[in-house]
């Protein structure tokens, strides 16, 4: 990507924001407004696939007993060792995230080339994988502890797996975010708290505001 504004380039939009309050909802209603949307979750298992860039790394670390039979990594066992060891979580970040951002960049590249009008990268570790510093505007996107859980379920995630994750995220995870982000320009937050209907037209204002500003520095 180049640092020219305006028509020249995508705006960029980093979304991210704790667990369950609805970053996919946000980045769906940004990829039906004419925007492209990258999951780096995604790419993470990309990255991790058979064949995939970051497998190697991830066998040295953590050993043959988180790959199956056929080589294919068992991410249940891995996630397992992650989730009760912060040190492990870091080692496979640090393993994955360059990857992650290999691939990201490589989507970025083609969305320049079509002239795509704007750009969204979803990712819970957007500030802490050093992704923020590249976007346009940081949207975190935020809902209460109740409507997570709430939704966490709804999602089939099972009881104890739900505290296991929020535990792993930590509490306040978007105070912790903001404080991360500091005082930063471009930096939005978006309540998910309401209907879709709601979050959809807090999207299209949201959106309609950033693209005014980013196309008047043209």
């Amino acid at each position: 990507m180049t640092d020219t504004p305006g028509a020249n380039r995508p705006f960029l939009i980093g979304l991210t924001g704790p667990i369950g309050c609805g970053k996919s909802n946000v980045g769906r209603v940004l990829g039906e407004l004419g925007g492209t949307v990258i999951d780096a979750d995604a790419l993470a298992r990309e990255a991790s696939a058979p064949g995939g860039p970051a497998v190697g790394q991830i066998r040295d670390r953590f050993g043959s007993a988180v790959f199956s039979a056929n080589g294919e990594l068992d991410r249940a066992a891995l996630a397992a060792i992650v989730f009760d060891d912060q040190a492990a979580l870091t080692d496979l970040e640090r393993i994955v995230h360059p990857h992650v951002r290999q691939l990201i960049n490589a989507q970025l590249q083609v969305a320049e080339r079509d002239h795509v009008p704007f750009v969204a990268v979803e990712a819970i570790k957007l500030v802490e994988g050093g992704l923020a510093d590249q976007c346009d505007e940081v949207w975190l996107v935020e809902c209460s502890e109740p409507t997570q859980r709430v939704r966490l379920a709804q999602r089939g995630t099972q009881p104890d797996d739900v505290e296991r994750r929020l535990a792993t995220q930590g509490p306040s995870l978007a105070a912790r975010l903001t404080q991360l982000l500091g005082d930063r320009a471009g930096v939005r937050h978006l309540s998910s708290e309401g209907t879709m209907d709601e979050t959809r037209a807090i999207v299209e204002d949201a959106l309609a505001d950033a693209l005014e500003a980013f196309l008047a520095d043209d």
